[in-house]
C-alpha cells in the first residue's frame, strides 16, 4: 500500500479523542506485523482507548522513535464540503479529518515500512502511536512510563506534527485546569438568602488578570512569538435564569509557558484564590484537565544536526503550538517536530495534505533508515 492508501485507510477511522480507538489500532497492529515489526498494545487506563508501540530492528540497542497520535479532533465544523472521514482527493490534495494533524505523518511512516523492513539494521525503528493527545497529550504519557520495558534507551524521538517537513525544536508548555464554585440558590429577591457562584467568580477572574498583566515582563524568550508565557480564560458558564441566584459556575483556564517556567506555577496563585472562597461558604473544586511541558532542543544536539542532514534545512527554533515532545524530553529522550502538512489546516473544515508532502515525508524516514544500517 502507498501513503496515500494507508492514509484513506486511517481517515476512514473516526477516532475522535475521548473515544475509544480499539478498531484504528488493531488496523496499524496487523499492517504492522504483516511486515514483521514486534507491536505491543498498551492500553491506558480508560480502558476502551490503547497506545501502540512496534519495532523493527535489533530492540536491545539505541534507535529512533517515530511519534504520532491516531486521534483526531471532532468533525463538527458545518462547512465540511464532503464526508469527513472519507479521504477525498482533488489534484495534488487529499481531504479528510486528521488528514493533516497527524494522519498524515502516519501514513507516510507506515508507507515507508516495507522498504525499512528489508535493510539490515544495525539499529531499530520504533513506531510510538498514542491516543488522546487532542485532549492534552493525556495518553502518550502512560506508554513512556512503560519505554524501557519496550527498548533500549532511544537516541531521540522524531514527533511528526505537521511542520511543512521542517524540523523545529522548541515550543511552549501548557497547564490547564477546571474551576467549579458551588454557591446556594434561592430567589433573586433574597439574595441574603444564597450564595451567588458567578459572583464569586469574579475574584477569580481578577487574580487571573493582575498574573496575565505581568507576565509581558517576566520571563522572556525570543524564540517565541508572544516571547512571554501567556494565561487566559477560555470558557466561563453558571447561572439559570436572571432571577435565580446562580449555585454554580464552572471556569476553564489555561497556562503556556516558555521553557523554564512551570505552567502549573502560574495557575497555583489562582488555584489559592478559588480555595479561599470556602471561607465564606462556598464549596470549590480545582481539576488540572491537562498538563504537558515545553520542548527546547539544544541547535547542536545530535537530533537536531540529524535532521537538517535529512531534511537539508536549518531547525526552526520554536512553534507556538505544542505537541507530545514535551513528555519525550521530560522523559530524557531528545525530541524533534517535523512532520507533513502546515498546522494552518488542523481542525478546521476540508483539513487536506498534499501528495507531494506524504512523499517527502516517507523519503526522509527511509533514509533516517538508511543511517541505522549495518
Amino acid at each position: 500500500m502507498n501513503a496515500k492508501e494507508i492514509l484513506e485507510q486511517l481517515v476512514a477511522f473516526p477516532s475522535v479523542v475521548g473515544t475509544p480507538n480499539g478498531d484504528i489500532v488493531a488496523w496499524v497492529k496487523d499492517y504492522l506485523e504483516s511486515h514483521g515489526a514486534q507491536v505491543t498494545v498498551l492500553p491506558g487506563p480508560e480502558r476502551d482507548r490503547a497506545n501502540l508501540f512496534a519495532t523493527i530492528g535489533p530492540k536491545d540497542m539505541p534507535g529512533y522513535i517515530l511519534s504520532g497520535h491516531m486521534d483526531v479532533v471532532s468533525a463538527s465544523e458545518r462547512t465540511w464540503t464532503s464526508d469527513p472521514f472519507r479521504l477525498r482527493a482533488e489534484g495534488d490534495r487529499l481531504f479528510g479529518r486528521g488528514a493533516c494533524d497527524m494522519k498524515g505523518f502516519l501514513a507516510a511512516a507506515l508507507a515507508g515500512l516495507p522498504a525499512m523492513a528489508k535493510m539490515p539494521l544495525a539499529r531499530p525503528i520504533h513506531f510510538a502511536f498514542s491516543y488522546d493527545e487532542e485532549a492534552g497529550c493525556r495518553g502518550v504519557p502512560h506508554m513512556l512510563r512503560q519505554i524501557r520495558n519496550l527498548c533500549a534507551p532511544p537516541s531521540g524521538a522524531i514527533i511528526g506534527e505537521p511542520s511543512s517537513m521542517l524540523a523545529i525544536r522548541g515550543h511552549k508548555g501548557k497547564a490547564a485546569a477546571r474551576i467549579e464554585v458551588h454557591g446556594i440558590t434561592g430567589h433573586s429577591s433574597r439574595p441574603d438568602k444564597g450564595l451567588n457562584a458567578i459572583h464569586a467568580v469574579t475574584a477569580v477572574m481578577s487574580a487571573t488578570q493582575n498574573i496575565v498583566d505581568t507576565l509581558p515582563n517576566s520571563a522572556l524568550d525570543q524564540n517565541f512569538e508572544p516571547p512571554y508565557s501567556t494565561l487566559q480564560i477560555g470558557t466561563i458558564t453558571g447561572g439559570r435564569s436572571v432571577n435565580v441566584i446562580p449555585d454554580l459556575c464552572v471556569l476553564e483556564l489555561e497556562a503556556r509557558a516558555v521553557p523554564g517556567v512551570s505552567p502549573a506555577d502560574l495557575l497555583e496563585p489562582i488555584k489559592v484564590t478559588a480555595g479561599a472562597l470556602e471561607a465564606d461558604g462556598f464549596r470549590t473544586v480545582w481539576e488540572i484537565s491537562s498538563t504537558y511541558p515545553a520542548l527546547s532542543l539544544d541547535a547542536d544536539a545530535p537530533l537536531a544536526r540529524l535532521m537538517e542532514e535529512l531534511s537539508g534545512a536549518p531547525t526552526l527554533a520554536a512553534v507556538s503550538f505544542g505537541t507530545e515532545a514535551g513528555l519525550y524530553q521530560a522523559a530524557g529522550i531528545d525530541a524533534i517536530i517535523c512532520g507533513p502538512g502546515d498546522i494552518s489546516r488542523a481542525h478546521r473544515a476540508d483539513e487536506f495534505i498534499r501528495t507531494d508532502e506524504l512523499a517527502a515525508c516517507e523519503q526522509m524516514l527511509v533514509r533516517l533508515a538508511e543511517t541505522l544500517q549495518d
